[in-house]
């Protein structure tokens, strides 16, 4: 539907908006004539019901056509909006014609900024053909010298494997020699040095895959594996014969092949083995007795060995348990030297002590570990003897001064032959403790009979059934031999006499209690 004012203006029909507003002469005084009156006639549209709606962002037409027609006046509704159209092309007028000249510089500065736009754009293409221009000419040498620096790196790679594949080459050329001298003469520290050398250059530069390096790495590994033999072999040899130049070069050797802690700990391991296995031995019932269980001097299912066997099953135990104690003196002694020498050797390049490459701050020594792993086997092994066989139990309860005489003899050699003066000794006092209490099962049975042996005489000369008898000069005589025999069996030690004194104490009380009861009558 065409708007009402555009019907009753002949030059706005068919015209431009320029055109249309050519036929103002006098923008400024238009303006003011109609500004006032429309402002007011817009607030009213604002304010109206009807034409309100004309603002809400959710307005639709087909909805207020409809409401229109069913309001029963759709003319007096098509009047006002007419009329509202009006007013607004009118504000529209104004407003164009009030802001005329600054609408014309904005024209003249979007014809300046589309000018401004084409010469960029004219550049801008100039500039992309000068961009393509330089890219195809700069390509060809970025790839190049991307070509260059890829070859000079890999050159550079190359010659530094060459460098290291031939030191290693040299390095096993050396070992060759060596190796190629008269045995009795090989220097092994200098062997472990350079077959250490020559794994690390070969780990650190990954030279693995060259076929020159690969055929000799081969041959170092053998000829490491025949070193370590070698020194282990003087390493052992030189703490059986307590050899401080053997050990010191074994240590030497696995300290040069990065293996210092792990071998020390290997041989270490081993001595506690040696150590357990020692005593397991010594109390082996079945090698004692030298039979199956049940055969002729063979040992019964109670621990007792076969009628007959026992005097010479009680010889074999005993003899067995002194080799043990020569075994664990050995051990003791050649892991204290062991030990001597690491706490006394440096590494003639680097000047570090080999102990503290071998134990931390903290750590127990080597003389410990290997002497509690011994006594925590002899207390184990005792305490299966005592539940287990009772015919160890009797021999070493009976015969438990001669078993203590030898752990004392035990701790006494190892004491005296450790004495060194700047050394710790093998044993201290709470190692001396440990096993002397392995043996205290043992040691309580013997008081114990010791204890019923004396009561048993006690109670024999003064019975409780018989007050006021006086036992005879014979018999108070053999009270007192009884009493001579037992302080003699352990007179040989001062605690075990005072352990047997305490008993004996207990028995003069018991006699002195039974004398008076037979003098009250």
């Amino acid at each position: 539907m065409a708007s009402p004012a555009a019907a009753r203006s002949p030059v706005s029909a068919g015209a431009s908006p320029m055109q249309r507003l050519s036929t103002f002469k006098s923008p400024s005084a238009g303006a003011a004539s109609v500004t006032t009156p429309t402002s007011s006639a817009l607030d009213s549209l604002a304010l109206d019901p009807i034409f309100s709606a004309f603002l809400s962002p959710s307005f639709s037409s087909t909805s207020f056509s409809s409401a229109a027609l069913s309001s029963g006046s759709p003319a007096s509704t098509a009047e006002k909006l007419h009329h509202a159209i009006r007013l607004l092309e009118n504000q529209l007028r104004s407003e164009v014609l009030s802001r005329h000249h600054d609408l014309l510089s904005q024209l003249s500065s979007l014809h300046h900024a589309d000018h401004a736009l084409s010469t960029l754009r004219s550049s801008l293409s100039s500039l992309q053909s000068s961009v393509r221009r330089l890219r195809s000419e700069l390509s060809d040498p970025h790839r190049a010298v991307t070509a260059k620096t890829t070859q000079l790196s890999n050159l550079h790679l190359t010659t530094e494997l060459l460098q290291h594949s031939i030191r290693a080459l040299r390095l096993s050329k050396k070992l060759r020699d060596l190796m190629a001298a008269d045995p009795e003469k090989l220097d092994l520290a200098k062997a472990a040095q350079l077959h250490y050398e020559i794994l690390s250059l070969c780990d650190e530069y990954d030279l693995g895959g060259i076929d020159a390096v690969d055929e000799e790495i081969v041959w170092v590994r053998e000829t490491g594996d025949l070193v370590r033999s070698e020194a282990m072999k003087v390493l052992e040899r030189g703490m059986e014969g307590l050899n401080q130049a053997e050990v010191g070069t074994g240590l030497q050797v696995f300290y040069n092949l990065g293996e210092l802690k792990v071998t020390v700990e290997q041989v270490v391991n081993k001595y506690k083995g040696l150590g357990a296995k020692s005593v397991s031995v010594a109390l082996d019932m079945k090698a004692v007795t030298g039979g199956s269980g049940y055969g002729p001097g063979g040992i019964r299912s109670s621990g007792t060995p076969h009628i007959g066997g026992g005097a010479k099953a009680r010889e074999a135990l005993w003899h067995r348990l002194g080799s043990c104690m020569d075994q664990l003196h050995s051990i003791a002694v050649a892991v204290w030297h062991l030990q001597r020498v690491l706490s006394k050797k440096r590494d003639p390049f680097s000047h570090v002590l080999l102990l503290d490459e071998v134990i931390q701050e903290g750590d127990p020594m080597l003389t410990e570990r290997v002497w509690e792993a011994i006594a925590k086997a002899f207390a184990n092994q005792m305490k299966s003897a005592f539940t287990a066989s009772s015919f160890v139990k009797e021999i070493f309860t009976m015969g438990y001064p001669k078993l203590y005489s030898m752990i004392e003899n035990l701790l006494e050699r190892i004491s005296h032959d450790t004495d060194v003066k700047g050394v710790l000794p093998a044993i201290n006092s709470s190692g001396k403790e440990q096993i002397i209490s392995a043996i205290e099962i043992f040691q309580n049975a013997f008081l114990a009979h010791c204890l019923g042996r004396l009561s048993d005489l006690v109670n024999s000369v003064f019975p409780m059934s018989s007050r006021g008898s006086v036992p005879s000069k014979e018999q108070i005589s053999r009270i007192i031999t009884r009493i001579q025999e037992e302080i003699e069996a352990v007179q040989v030690d001062a605690r075990l006499t005072l352990l047997v004194l305490r008993e004996i104490g207990k028995v003069l009380i018991l006699l002195a209690e039974r004398a008076e009861y037979q003098v009250n009558i």
